[in-house]
């Protein structure tokens, strides 16, 4: 598990700094600003749980078997925490659907779960 999340989370950092890059240079004249702090939302976001999904990935080296099953849980909803948040916030920020933005507190509720379940990980350790 400590590559899997490690090497998701550095994947998902290059992603974040990839799209970052794309909005701050290719979607600048074309979204207005509302639309583009919508997608720095998403980056910001992005990057934020990647860099935990790494720490997620060193911590499950680090605790014992017990706490490996919720530290895997906290990757997993961490993850899916990315694609849903801030992968809702680029889509809505690129196509103005509206709708999309009923995912992403979803996506918010999944990174509050994940990082409650770091907390009982480690605090069991």
């Amino acid at each position: 598990m400590f590559k899997l999340f490690v090497a998701l989370g550095a994947a998902n950092a290059f992603l974040s700094i990839a799209l970052g890059a794309f909005g701050a240079h290719g979607l600048k004249n074309k979204l207005s600003a509302h639309y583009l702090d919508i997608y720095h939302t998403g980056v910001q976001y992005h990057m934020l749980h990647a860099v935990g999904l790494i720490l997620i990935g060193i911590l499950a080296g680090k605790l014992a078997d017990g706490q490996n099953a919720l530290i895997g849980w906290a990757g997993w909803l961490m993850f899916a925490g990315i694609v849903l948040f801030s992968g809702s916030l680029y889509l809505l920020s690129v196509t103005r659907i509206d709708g999309l933005g009923a995912i992403t507190p979803i996506g918010g509720l999944l990174f509050l779960a994940s990082w409650l379940l770091v907390i009982v990980a480690v605090l069991k350790a």
